[in-house]
């Protein structure tokens, strides 16, 4: 059987579906881009939210996935659910804890009935503990997780915004792992288990390099561990004359000494600043003084000139323009036909077609 003929990688797979918004919707279409049969059971009169909140995010989220219509409070409409649940490998919920309890489909109970179901629970702060019942939203799962203390400029404040909801795509990431580790792991023991994935716990993972060097550099206050995040020299992006900016990494010391060679960093291209320890220490002037070059040049002579001597940089890319960059054109990453298109399933796999997937459910429109 040829790459092209292959059956996508969990094409045998069933999802029952009861997230909304954001984490879990984009959790299970990564599983529906593997081939997954995602069904979406949706609350009348409206269903997810995110129709009416976000329809174009929903659009985003919901592709190729099967929606049915059912008010899980009516007895005989959440018996026909329980019916498709007996027939699924994977349940997918992110409510607070204890709704699934309230409705009679809580892990413990469905699981006693289908021990080899994989019942994943997304939530904020996870289905135990002193928060497990408090609303909350990306930042505040940032916040909790210690993320947010170390980001923004130095002598600021905590970043607002990340430009990307951070705590919900990585619990969405740890929540598609650990499902596909959890369906391996019952072909060899038969059963099923409960995944409690919480938003916190899983940006709080992502802290795990930051900890490590915070303890390697003795930085214990949070003035120490900002300046240690937040200070790098020859690191950021910087403004170049035509208004657009460039993004340059320069943080290795062969990269610092071709940065020398590409751009007039006097006085600080120096025998003195050759390693990182002694640049740290000055990363504030060094990069006001790669801000001052970097101003007299269009973005594309600066490009070309760092990728002529070797050095990490990149445009920085507008959202508008990703479709057209010819890194991505060429590696075929979008969908085409939209103003806006959608970036596919980033990893090439046998069985995974680009654009299988079509568009969004009409509400209720699963057969089953």
């Amino acid at each position: 059987m040829t790459a092209g003929t292959a059956p996508p990688p969990l094409a045998d797979i069933t999802v029952i579906d009861f997230s909304e918004l954001l984490p879990g919707p984009f959790f299970t279409q990564n599983l529906a881009e593997l081939g997954a049969r995602v069904i979406k059971i949706e609350r009348p009169p409206g269903g997810d939210n995110l129709r009416r909140m976000g329809p174009g995010l929903f659009d985003a989220l919901n592709r190729g996935k099967q929606s049915l219509l059912a008010d899980l409070k009516d007895e005989a409409q959440r018996a026909r659910v329980r019916a498709l649940i007996g027939q699924a490998d994977v349940l997918v919920e992110s409510y607070r804890p204890g709704v699934m309890a309230r409705l009679g489909l809580d892990a413990a109970r469905v699981r006693a009935e289908f021990p080899r179901l994989i019942y994943v629970s997304l939530s904020g702060y996870g289905q135990q503990g002193p928060w497990a019942d408090l609303p909350g939203h990306d930042i505040n799962y940032l916040a909790a997780a210690g993320v947010l203390a170390v980001s923004g400029t130095p002598g600021g404040g905590p970043a607002q915004s990340f430009g990307l909801p951070l705590a919900d795509l990585c619990s969405a990431m740890y929540a598609l792992s650990s499902t596909l580790a959890a369906l391996y792991q019952r072909q060899h023991t038969g059963a099923g288990q409960h995944l409690d994935v919480a938003l916190a716990d899983c940006a709080l993972h992502w802290m795990n390099p930051r900890l490590a060097a915070y303890r390697e550099a003795g930085a214990h206050t949070l003035a120490e561990q900002r300046q240690a995040t937040l200070v790098k020299p020859a690191y950021g992006a910087f403004a170049c004359r035509d208004g657009r900016h460039i993004s340059i990494a320069a943080l290795e010391d062969h990269f610092w000494a071709r940065l020398c060679q590409a751009l007039d960093l006097a006085p600080y291209a120096t025998a003195a600043l050759r390693q990182m320890p002694a640049r740290k220490a000055m990363a504030g002037a060094i990069n006001a003084r790669i801000a001052e070059v970097v101003a007299e040049r269009d973005l594309n002579e600066v490009f070309t000139l760092l990728q002529k001597h070797d050095i990490p940089a990149a445009p920085v890319i507008g959202p508008s323009e990703l479709a057209a960059l010819p890194q991505f054109a060429q590696r075929d990453k979008f969908e085409a036909g939209q103003r806006l298109p959608l970036a596919r399933y980033p990893v090439a796999m046998a069985g995974v077609q680009p654009g299988r997937l079509g568009v969004a459910p009409v509400l209720g429109n699963a057969r089953t």
